[in-house]
């Protein structure tokens, strides 16, 4: 079944969110590198690394299904972040937004009876389960920490040990 424009479109936007998410994370990553957080950078840049396989995961699907990918700009990311607390809270309201933009092409490939982009799209409906789960996981933490400088050295010693998902064969 051939991709239909409408789907196709939403996937080729997708792409491009889904890139600008790796470089945003690479942007904080460059900040809290900066800022002398290096496992807060490290944190950002396996992130980065995710979002950028989630991209080419939708890349490589519209090739597949015959369609045609095109990339789109990309905005700026910035280079101030804030506050390591600020940062994470940052980073749970952009995956936040990023579900609800999965979401929304799982509900255009129901209408238009797209079974292929369905099963896709599920498989990123539970990806940004654990993306969300994750971003507020470090907010948690954050707001545990509290201003105890300390307290966020040790949590930037353990962030700095997240180790970068297995990658799925196709």
């Amino acid at each position: 079944m051939e991709l239909k424009q409408s789907v196709q479109d939403a996937l080729n936007r997708q792409i491009k969110e889904e890139l600008f998410s790796a470089y945003i994370y690479l942007a904080v990553s460059a900040y809290c590198e900066r800022t002398g957080l290096t496992g807060f950078a490290h944190w950002m840049r396996v992130q980065a690394r995710e979002e950028l396989g989630h991209a080419l995961k939708i890349f490589d699907f519209v090739n597949d299904r015959g369609g045609r990918v095109v990339l789109q700009a990309i905005n700026e990311p910035g280079v101030d972040f804030g506050t390591p607390l600020q940062i994470a809270e940052k980073a749970l309201e952009h995956e936040r937004r990023v579900t609800a933009m999965i979401e929304q092409i799982y509900g255009l490939a129901v209408k238009e009876n797209d079974y292929a982009t369905q099963a896709l799209m599920q498989w990123f409906i539970s990806e940004q389960v654990e993306e969300e789960k994750n971003a507020t996981l470090l907010v948690d933490r954050l707001r545990l920490v509290g201003e105890d400088r300390g307290a966020l050295l040790m949590l930037d010693m353990e962030l700095g040990k997240r180790e970068p998902e297995e990658e799925e064969e196709d």
